[in-house]
């Protein structure tokens, strides 16, 4: 992915770029005014209603600030983060040779929550992962992906089935594609399908809003799954249970961190929130 800056060509990815205005100057004229940045207004309440929102670790907003986020996301446009779909990266012809990696931006970063866009190229994947403790906000700004999503069985409803080292049962919530523009998907600590995947099948754009990050120092280390079917027999091959609807569950399997789940990172070059207390 290239960045515009300068033609710096950052990794092997390909060019995503940043919409720039071109200001011409007008012919017989000696005075050229300075024309003030203009922060998209759904990017500026989006960073304002956050600060109010997530209010650090070990807190989940509450449903009507929920709902606030999703009516703000929800109406967020590819352009008021400097993105278009006529930028070469999201063209169908724009294909990717070898790995496909993916590419991210951060927006903002603070303690209590993120603002970041994920690049994915066509055929490019973000494996199996989790948010722990984290609130989450998703918007395919750009694109059409696959997204595969989980949440992990509490082991006191398993009724006597007792999970092995190795697998967590897990149910599944989302196995479908998605194309933008879409509703805004939310995630929590424990539910709405915190391990998920996105494959993409189109050249995507993600904006994650995520409250707090991830902070190793915090115990908000991200984690890797592989899932396998679900079936009637535990690991150990004595307990059998039985679940209604079982296509809707698997076995999910904690691994290391998978090779293509490296991603390159680059400079946000888009609108720049404006933080008042500045």
């Amino acid at each position: 992915m290239e960045v515009e800056r300068g033609r710096e060509r950052i990794g092997h990815v390909n060019r995503v770029g940043y919409m720039k205005k071109v200001i011409k100057k007008r012919k017989h004229t000696r005075k050229i005014k300075q024309v003030e940045k203009v922060v998209p207004v759904a990017l500026q309440d989006l960073y304002l209603s956050c600060q109010d929102v997530f209010k650090g670790p070990g807190t989940v907003p509450a449903p009507q600030d929920v709902h606030k986020l999703c009516t703000i996301i929800d109406n967020m446009k590819p352009e008021d983060v400097g993105l278009s779909s006529e930028l070469q990266f999201f063209q169908p012809t724009n294909m990717v040779r070898g790995n496909p990696r993916v590419t991210h931006t951060t927006i903002y970063k603070c303690d209590n929550f993120s603002l970041c866009i994920f690049f994915i190229p066509a055929a490019g994947v973000i494996p199996l992962h989790n948010h722990p403790e984290m609130t989450v906000f998703s918007k395919l700004l750009l694109g059409t992906m696959h997204i595969k999503s989980y949440d992990l069985v509490d082991p006191v409803n398993l009724e006597g089935l007792e999970p092995s080292s190795q697998l967590r049962l897990a149910k599944l919530k989302a196995d479908r594609v998605f194309e933008a523009p879409c509703d805004t998907s939310v995630l929590y600590p424990k539910t709405g399908g915190n391990i998920h995947a996105f494959t993409a099948i189109t050249p995507c754009a993600v904006l994650d809003v995520m409250g707090p990050p991830y902070s190793k120092d915090d115990g908000r280390d991200c984690s890797y799954y592989k899932d396998y079917p679900y079936t009637n027999t535990a690991s150990n091959g004595e307990t059998e249970v039985t679940i209604e609807d079982s296509d809707s569950y698997a076995w999910l399997e904690e691994i290391e961190m998978p090779e293509n789940s490296q991603m390159d990172g680059i400079e946000y070059l888009g609108p720049q929130i404006i933080d008042p207390r500045c």
